[in-house]
C-alpha cells in the first residue's frame, strides 16, 4: 500500500513525524508531502495566485510552499504521478478537529482533496488540555490510530466519503472506548475578537477563542471527546440537503 501523509500545521510538525510512525506501521511505501509553513484554519483553499514551489528535503519527503489541498494535489499529480498513493493519511493536527472546526480545517481539507481525487483519506487529530498546547499526549494518537486505519480500511471506505479521526486529550491506557458519531455544534459565543493597539495607537484585531460551558449533544463528536473516547466520524462531500432540495423542487415546479 502507498500512503501519502500530510498535514497542516507544516512539514516541521511534531504530529507530521506521529503521522509518519503511524503510517510506517501499515505500509513501508510512506511518501511525505507537507506545507513548508503552518497552514492552521485555511480550509480548503487553494494557491491560485502564487506558483506553487516544491522542496524535496529527503527521499519521498517533500515541503510545497502553499495549502494543504495545494499539498495533495502535488502529490497526486506530479511527486507521485507515476504510482498515485492508495491511501492519504492527513495530520497529526495539534488540536481536535471537531464541530464547525470540519468547515475551517486544513487538516481535514487535505482529506477532502484526497477524496475528490478519488483516494480513501483519513484526518487525524489529538486533542489537548486548553491553554496547555505543549503537553499533548501524541502517544494516545501513536497507539490506537494504526489498529482504527486497518479497521476502517478492510471495511471499505466509501466513495466520497472520508473519515474524521479525533482522540482524546488521555494517555492511551485511559481512553475508555471509541464512539462513531456526528459532527456536534458549539454555543457560537466562544468566537471571540480581542482587541489591541500596536506601537502607534492604531487598533488591530486577534480572533480568539474560550472555553463553553454547554454540555455537547448525546452522539457527538465533542461528547465523545469530553467523555475520553476516540471519535470516528463519516464525512460526505456532497453538501446537498436533501430535504429543503425537495421541499423547494415542489415548490419551483
Amino acid at each position: 500500500m502507498r500512503i501519502l501523509v500530510t498535514n497542516d500545521d507544516g512539514i516541521h510538525a511534531e504530529g507530521l513525524a506521529v503521522l509518519e510512525r503511524i503510517a510506517r506501521q501499515l505500509s513501508d511505501d510512506v511518501w511525505v508531502v507537507a506545507p513548508e509553513t503552518d497552514q492552521s484554519g485555511v480550509a480548503h483553499s487553494l494557491s491560485l495566485s502564487n506558483p506553487l514551489r516544491l522542496r524535496q528535503i529527503e527521499e519521498k519527503r517533500f515541503a510545497v510552499q502553499g495549502t494543504p489541498t495545494d499539498c495533495v494535489i502535488m502529490a497526486v499529480r506530479a511527486v507521485m504521478a507515476d504510482a498515485r498513493p492508495d491511501l492519504v493519511l492527513s495530520g497529526v493536527n495539534r488540536g481536535s478537529n471537531v464541530a464547525e472546526d470540519v468547515t475551517y480545517s486544513g487538516t481535514i481539507a487535505a482529506a477532502m482533496e484526497g477524496t475528490l481525487l478519488g483516494v480513501p483519506s483519513i484526518a487525524i487529530s489529538q486533542a489537548y488540555m486548553p491553554g496547555n498546547r505543549e503537553a499533548i499526549r501524541w502517544d494516545c494518537t501513536e497507539s490506537h490510530a494504526p489498529g482504527i486505519i486497518r479497521r476502517l480500511l478492510e471495511e471499505g471506505i466509501p466513495e466520497g466519503v472520508l473519515f474524521n479521526l479525533n482522540f482524546p486529550n488521555a494517555r492511551p491506557d485511559e481512553v475508555e472506548g471509541v464512539a462513531v458519531t456526528v459532527q456536534g455544534r458549539r454555543d457560537q459565543g466562544i468566537v471571540q475578537l480581542e482587541p489591541r493597539k500596536d506601537g502607534r495607537g492604531n487598533p488591530y484585531y486577534w480572533i480568539a477563542f474560550q472555553r463553553s460551558g454547554k454540555e455537547p449533544a448525546n452522539g457527538t463528536d465533542l461528547k465523545a471527546l469530553a467523555e475520553k473516547r476516540i471519535s470516528i466520524t463519516p464525512l460526505e462531500l456532497d453538501l446537498t440537503h436533501e430535504p429543503t432540495l425537495t421541499r423547494f423542487a415542489r415548490l419551483f415546479a
